[in-house]
């Protein structure tokens, strides 16, 4: 009888010891669940309005060569339908592949703007359910830089993906409004939602100065306007200017600056 009781003495001194254990195991899964970094992390490049998922082949060539390191070029099309079109492909050995995201309707436009970030939305999903990711960074040129920036206020957090950085090239998030004490609606709606932004994204936005009001075709004010939609959101938020050679709206990704800066604070 003693011998049995001594036995359930030892039991429970045993149960009580790993209790803690049992408890503290769970919260130790969601924590790594959180904080676990895939080994790949895409680097997603969206173009402006009227490119196509091509408008960043030589940028990408220019990329490689400068790093020394040829990384891969995915080419995704989405229709209007929500179907895909792949070019190109990503080396199963490439860690940080590039992935180019174009739209078959690739108008201007604040209507068209919101229904192209629902389109980069459908082909983000694809990609990270085939490859896996769980964290990435983004670069943006012109309206390319409003529809992730979109895509990230309205679907990103339902997707559990991490974004670790944006970058975004003479975007105009108060579109081409050259009165500076006008709020398109478009910028009104980023303003509004800009609570819902990643609180660890580190973002850097980029104006091109052709002249002292803009670079040719989107204000400098539309570009500043930037600030008050990631200012006190995320955890870095940077903006800076390129004036010289090349520093119209056009050329901005191809600006020999401008892709040193890439390098420097996207890669």
């Amino acid at each position: 009888m003693r011998t049995l009781r001594s036995f359930w003495l030892i039991l429970g001194a045993i149960f009580l010891l790993c209790l803690p254990g049992f408890i503290w195991r769970p919260h130790q899964e969601a924590h790594v669940r959180a904080n676990y970094r895939s080994m790949i992390a895409p680097v997603f490049l969206v173009p402006g309005s009227s490119a196509t998922q091509n408008r960043f082949n030589a940028l990408v060539k220019e990329l490689n060569k400068n790093s020394g390191t040829k990384h891969s070029l995915l080419r995704v099309e989405v229709m209007t339908n929500g179907t895909l079109k792949y070019s190109g492909a990503v080396r199963q050995d490439d860690m940080r592949p590039y992935i180019v995201v174009g739209f078959e309707n690739r108008h201007d436009g604040a209507t068209n703007i919101e229904k192209q970030a629902k389109w980069f939305g459908i082909a983000f999903r694809a990609l990270q359910k085939t490859y896996g990711f769980n964290h990435f960074s983004a670069m943006g040129h012109s309206n390319g830089g409003l529809v992730l920036t979109l895509f990230m206020e309205d679907e990103l957090a339902a997707t559990r993906v991490h974004a670790d950085r944006l970058l975004t090239i003479a975007s105009p998030f108060n579109l081409e409004e050259q009165d500076a004490t006008v709020d398109t609606p478009l910028f009104e709606r980023l303003c509004a939602n800009r609570d819902r932004l990643p609180k660890q994204l580190v973002v850097y936005s980029i104006a091109g100065s052709k002249t002292y009001t803009g670079d040719g075709i989107v204000p400098f004010d539309s570009v500043n306007r930037g600030k008050y939609i990631f200012q006190n959101q995320v955890k870095n938020f940077t903006q800076m200017t390129v004036t010289g050679a090349n520093a119209n709206h056009a050329n901005l990704p191809e600006n020999q600056q401008i892709v040193s800066l890439i390098q420097q604070y996207l890669l």
